[in-house]
C-alpha cells in the first residue's frame, strides 16, 4: 500500500511539472497560477488586483538581449497602444535585485512597469527553472491563460498584438 501510494504520488508530481518543447508548465486555457508582484514604484499587483482587465506578464532579465530587443516593440505596439485599455503589461524581471531592473528601465527607455521576481517565484509557475526569459503570457479579463510567446518571432509578436486588441476592444 505504502509503495502504491508513493508511486501516486510520484506521477501526480511528474505530471504536474510536465514541460513543453518551449520550457512552459502551463498551456492556453490554464488558469493562471497565482502570483504576487511589486513594481519599482512600489504598485502591488495580483491575480486578484488585475481581475477583469486583460494581462501581459513579460518575463525578462537585464543580461537578456533577445529581451532587449524586444522591449521596444512591446513599449510602442502593446503599452503604449493598449494603455487607455482595461490593460496591463508589467515587465516581470527574472530573479534581479531592484537596484538591477531601475538601472534595466532606464537603460531601455521602457515606461511600463518593471517588477522584480525575487528567486524567480512567478516565472518558476509558469516555466521551467532554466527555461530561459523572453517570454509573454497574455492573460485574459477572466484570469484565464490566452497565448504564450517564446523569444522574439515578429509573426509570434503580431499574433499576440492581435489577441490583445481583440480583448481589449469596448
Amino acid at each position: 500500500m505504502r509503495f502504491f501510494l508513493l508511486f501516486a504520488l510520484s506521477l501526480t508530481l511528474n505530471a504536474a511539472a510536465q514541460v513543453d518543447s518551449r520550457g512552459y508548465i502551463v498551456s492556453v486555457g490554464d488558469p493562471m497560477p497565482a502570483f504576487d508582484l511589486t513594481d519599482l514604484s512600489g504598485q502591488r499587483y495580483t491575480n486578484a488586483s488585475l481581475a477583469g482587465k486583460t494581462v501581459v506578464l513579460q518575463f525578462t532579465a537585464s543580461w537578456c538581449s533577445v529581451c532587449r530587443k524586444e522591449m521596444p516593440e512591446l513599449e510602442a505596439r502593446v503599452h503604449q497602444a493598449f494603455k487607455d485599455r482595461e490593460f496591463v503589461l508589467i515587465g516581470v524581471d527574472y530573479d534581479e535585485p531592484a537596484e538591477t531592473v531601475a538601472r534595466f528601465a532606464e537603460q531601455t527607455g521602457v515606461t511600463y512597469p518593471l517588477a522584480p521576481d525575487p528567486a524567480g517565484q512567478t516565472f518558476q509557475a509558469i516555466a521551467a527553472p532554466k527555461a530561459g526569459v523572453t517570454r509573454n503570457v497574455v492573460i485574459d479579463p477572466e484570469g484565464t491563460i490566452r497565448f504564450l510567446t517564446r523569444l522574439y518571432d515578429p509573426e509570434e509578436f503580431a499574433a499576440m498584438v492581435d489577441l490583445i486588441d481583440e480583448l481589449t476592444t469596448p
